[in-house]
């Protein structure tokens, strides 16, 4: 199948805007593009692309001051089919994991397991080692949060999310993952587009989605709190310790938004 993901996003400000975004499918996914993403700037501007640390595709570019938009539009292949469910994937010991996993397991900003732990092992620590415990622990931060868009916290945390019982989809992920390291089992926050396609559509504006990625069986598989679903056409931007490596946009400096409007769907036919 193939699916069109774009976004416009505006934002004001007083003077030059220094901008560093994370908008683009990571690497990975660029062979399955029908076209390369077209990133444009309203008004152009010099952009240059890097690959950071976790080898997400990240741009650095000014804003001149006023009014900025920054907009791309693509369309990827996809296989069309859910995302996979393995029920036999089962927990590696600690030291027989690779080193490159071996940051997933520690705390981060926004995922304290240092307060999360005696919490993660009551409620998890006799449930059968694996895909199981995982499935539990997304289970309960699906039933845990209340979700609401009007609920998005920058400054909330795994271990707050947990205490005010609401958020967003990155909230249910750091939960989550916070329990799954928790239990030490690797995992890594994953966010980008995911369209309303083989699920009814929602009533709610586009926006970018959170998940979660988990270490089972020697790779990563994706469990998602927040739908707590297999979902089809997922096309991940970045991914991380936490959102705090997965920023969308980061800016030095003061500004305003201005719009933020996203699209993900399956192109007909």
């Amino acid at each position: 199948m193939l699916i069109r993901y774009g976004y416009r996003i505006t934002l004001e400000s007083a003077a030059p805007l220094p901008l560093i975004v994370q908008l683009t499918a990571r690497p990975e996914r660029r062979l399955d593009l029908r076209a390369p993403e077209a990133f444009r700037t309203d008004p152009a501007v010099p952009h240059a692309t890097h690959i950071d640390m976790f080898g997400n595709l990240r741009t650095r570019l000014t804003a001149p001051g006023g009014r900025f938009t920054l907009e791309s539009d693509a369309v990827i292949a996809d296989s069309g089919l859910p995302d996979p469910v393995f029920p036999a994937a089962e927990e590696s010991p600690v030291e027989a994991l690779p080193d490159a996993v071996l940051p997933y397991l520690a705390a981060s900003r926004y995922c304290e397991t240092d307060l999360l732990g005696e919490l993660a092992w009551d409620l998890f620590g006799q449930v059968a080692p694996g895909w199981a415990r995982v499935q539990a622990i997304c289970d309960f931060a699906h039933a845990h949060l209340a979700f609401s868009y009007g609920d998005a916290d920058q400054f909330r945390t795994a271990h707050s999310a947990y205490a005010e019982r609401k958020g967003v989809c990155r909230d249910f992920a750091h939960l989550a993952i916070a329990l799954c390291r928790c239990l030490n089992i690797p995992a890594r926050y994953a966010f980008g587009h995911l369209g309303d396609i083989g699920v009814p559509k929602s009533p709610d504006p586009m926006d970018f989605a959170a998940w979660m990625h988990v270490w089972l069986s020697g790779r990563w598989w994706t469990f998602d709190p927040r739908n707590n679903a297999p979902r089809i056409g997922r096309i991940t931007i970045g991914h991380g310790r936490d959102a705090a490596d997965a920023a969308l946009i980061s800016s030095f400096g003061t500004h305003e938004l201005r719009e933020f409007t996203v699209w993900t769907d399956e192109v007909a036919g």
